[in-house]
């Protein structure tokens, strides 16, 4: 359960598009997920792809050869991105 107490009763919270769960009695809460609108059919969510991208991410901060590899990724993709508008 990562970072949850096994056995502990949480209380659920959402804010917006996310989901937290808090344990009862405490202010400390953590993100549990994300919320999935049922009847939006174009949204799909690869959590170990983008929890994959979260620790690059957070590694190219103290990795510059990561940090020169997101730049060109980015760049890229608003190339892709702008290519198909006219």
């Amino acid at each position: 359960m990562g970072s949850l107490t096994p056995g502990a009763t949480y209380i659920y919270e959402r804010n917006g598009q996310e989901i937290y769960a808090r344990e009862f009695g405490k202010s400390k809460r953590t993100m549990i997920g994300k919320y999935i609108d049922p009847f939006n059919e174009n949204i799909t969510i690869n959590y170990e792809l983008e929890n994959t991208w979260k620790d690059i991410l957070r590694e190219s901060r103290t990795n510059p050869t990561l940090q020169e590899a997101i730049e060109r990724v980015k760049i890229l993709y608003h190339l892709s991105k702008d290519h198909g508008k006219k």
